[in-house]
């Protein structure tokens, strides 16, 4: 995958979901995706649930969390 920046993928617009962070050109929260995730979703799951969010978007996301440790 080319080196895609985590704020390609997720933003924050105080006009949007309150706030929250949310992937770009949705109105899904990034925390929906791990609370999903927490109660057992799988990603193809949360996908079809939010047709918005992108594998890519999801890829990278995950890409940066784990990079993060």
């Amino acid at each position: 995958m080319p080196n895609i920046e985590l704020f390609e993928v997720i933003e924050r617009d105080p006009t949007k979901v309150s706030g929250a962070w949310i992937f770009r050109g949705t109105r899904v929260p990034v925390a929906a995706f791990f609370e999903n995730l927490k109660d057992g979703a799988s990603i193809d799951q949360f996908l079809e649930w939010f047709p918005g969010v992108t594998r890519a978007q999801v890829e990278v996301l995950l890409d940066r969390a784990l990079a993060s440790f």
